[in-house]
């Protein structure tokens, strides 16, 4: 109480504080000091020789700036006419007395820590045995405790304590997929595959590419979606697959979950191809498509913001000129490993190591066996040769400023240094 000289005031200066301290609330520190100031103004005002008009104001007085309620006041008032003084009194609370002490708790934490936590009826079995069978006078008392006690010890603070359990956290496993890099063994058909996704603006999300590179030939496809969910991505990664000139027998993804999930898996169980997913910390992996990221598609289509609903527009441009100047008329690197005698891998790239993807998938040995059922190379030879390497390449690049100037984007901006 930081009031001074409180307990001065008459019995009318009281009243008269009272009503001009209307709306004003008074706080003390703590009940000791609270008591004792009221303790003091009882001593001070002779409150038991006053009249009762008096008492009243005091009582009144001492209930506003105490904070405490006039029936409070009134039975520290009693107090003090029957001890002489005010004083903080401890109530007593009845409770039963303690049976199972803190050794008892650390015990049944032990025996639920090696039994891996049993149920209550079997873990009293326990402890009933290990008395009576094997003599041990540390479990006298927890062999006669009750199912429902013993859940009760169970959900104490000590036993928490004793029994507290400190495991990593597991990531949660996925099935679908096999975590490995592929083994092509020099056959065509293992894929892989990413996806490339053409920026925001203004929170509204860009187009999405879906780019698919085979391992050995490097044949390449790409589509365009404008959603990664499984309903928009499916169709369009559907017929990626069969623009392929060979069967599927691979495909290889990151642990996105526009692959990994189950209409992906069961996509690839109907062409029965393997599904194998990145390993962790190993970035070469899915290396190759992820190159072909950069080095094609942001090439030319560029880095800028493309609405989603010009995905159509863009795939099917893909279809009919980017993916065939791809696999025709663009050719790619093979590189030859070579190993020192220190057993370090060396990739040489060299002019006659550069072939387009047709040309690398008819050099392989016995071809023919890696077709599609139906297809063959005379008429992909056809296809081939309809154009030259330069002229289809100026006829796909003024298809591409044509959809680049239709979807009100810019020419392509180079990739950031």
């Amino acid at each position: 109480m930081a009031m001074e000289h409180g307990e001065r005031l008459t019995p009318e200066q009281m009243g008269d504080f009272v009503k001009a301290s209307e709306g004003v609330g008074f706080r003390v520190q703590s009940r000791p000091e609270r008591y004792a100031w009221v303790e003091k103004v009882l001593v001070e005002q002779e409150y038991f020789r006053q009249q009762k008009k008096q008492r009243g104001r005091i009582r009144t007085y001492l209930s506003k700036v105490s904070g405490l309620s006039l029936a409070q006041i009134t039975r520290l008032i009693r107090q003090y006419r029957q001890q002489g003084r005010i004083q903080v009194q401890r109530g007593r609370r009845h409770g039963f007395a303690r049976k199972y002490n803190d050794a008892d708790v650390a015990l049944l934490a032990a025996v639920d820590q090696a039994h891996q936590w049993l149920s209550g009826a079997a873990t009293k079995r326990i402890l009933e045995r290990e008395h009576t069978v094997y003599g041990k006078s540390e479990f006298q008392r927890l062999a006669r405790i009750s199912v429902s006690h013993l859940y009760n010890l169970r959900r104490s603070p000590w036993y928490r304590k004793c029994a507290a359990r400190w495991e990593p956290t597991r990531p949660s496993g996925v099935t679908i997929g096999e975590r490995r890099r592929p083994d092509p063994q020099g056959r065509p058909g293992y894929l892989r595959v990413d996806t490339v996704h053409q920026g925001d603006w203004d929170g509204v999300k860009g187009v999405y590419h879906l780019n698919a590179v085979d391992a050995v030939t490097q044949w390449e496809v790409v589509g365009c979606t404008a959603r990664i969910s499984e309903r928009f991505l499916a169709p369009v990664l559907e017929a990626m697959l069969h623009q392929f000139p060979f069967p599927i027998l691979g495909f290889h993804a990151d642990n996105g979950s526009e692959y990994i999930n189950r209409t992906v898996a069961k996509l690839l169980n109907k062409l029965l191809a393997e599904f194998t997913k990145s390993r962790s910390n190993r970035s070469l992996d899915n290396a190759l498509v992820e190159g072909k990221n950069g080095a094609v598609i942001r090439k030319h289509i560029g880095w800028g913001h493309i609405p989603a609903q010009h995905a159509e527009r863009i795939d099917r441009f893909y279809r009919r000129y980017f993916n065939p100047y791809l696999n025709f008329h663009r050719p790619c690197g093979f590189a030859e490993l070579q190993i020192d005698p220190r057993g370090k891998r060396k990739r040489i790239y060299r002019p006659k190591d550069y072939q387009t993807p047709y040309e690398k998938l008819k050099s392989l040995p016995e071809a023919d066996k890696y077709l599609k059922p139906g297809l063959s190379f005379a008429q992909l030879d056809r296809w081939a040769g309809t154009m030259s390497d330069t002229d289809f390449a100026q006829r796909m690049k003024r298809a591409t400023q044509a959809l680049l100037r239709a979807t009100k984007i810019e020419s392509p901006v180079p990739s950031p240094s």
